[in-house]
């Protein structure tokens, strides 16, 4: 009886060797756990600005699509397409875009014997973007992170 009840017995020099590990073990899990949590953070971050510069991708394309529009009115309908560059309607979804459109005659296509037609062609070039430089969008991108600029091109 006495070698089980010797089994059983507290030892105080096993209770003194492992005080620390609890604490230890505690600290790491909260050093992981934060670690997880900010990595949560950020991804979801990451997937707005993302999302967001998508949204507006599709914006400045609609912008530069309504660009191209108005110049092909403008020349089809009017025969004066002069380049220009307006804001987008105030209460419209496409208000933070600028649109500019140049207007420029393109000689018609060679014939047989290798001189010009008398038809002249137009390309309309659109250009929409959310940051203006100059009050104009240009084909130079602007250094911003939240710059969106898209380019259309047509020949009429």
């Amino acid at each position: 009886m006495s070698a089980m009840h010797a089994r059983s017995c507290f030892h105080p020099r096993r209770l003194v060797r492992s005080a620390g590990v609890g604490i230890i073990t505690a600290v790491f899990l909260l050093i992981v756990l934060a670690g997880i949590g900010v990595a949560a953070v950020r991804i979801f971050t990451a997937q707005q600005v993302t999302s967001s510069l998508d949204l507006d991708g599709a914006r400045a394309y609609q912008a530069a699509r309504a660009g191209i529009e108005w110049g092909l009115f403008q020349q089809l309908r009017n025969s004066n397409c002069a380049s220009r560059t307006f804001a987008m309607p105030a209460d419209s979804v496409l208000a933070n875009f600028t649109v500019s459109v140049t207007c420029t005659p393109v000689p018609g296509p060679a014939d047989s014997s290798g001189n010009s037609a008398n038809t002249t062609r137009w390309r309309i070039e659109s250009i929409a973007c959310n940051q203006p430089k100059n009050g104009a969008c240009t084909t130079t991108p602007v250094a911003h992170p939240d710059f969106v600029q898209r380019r259309l091109e047509v020949q009429v």
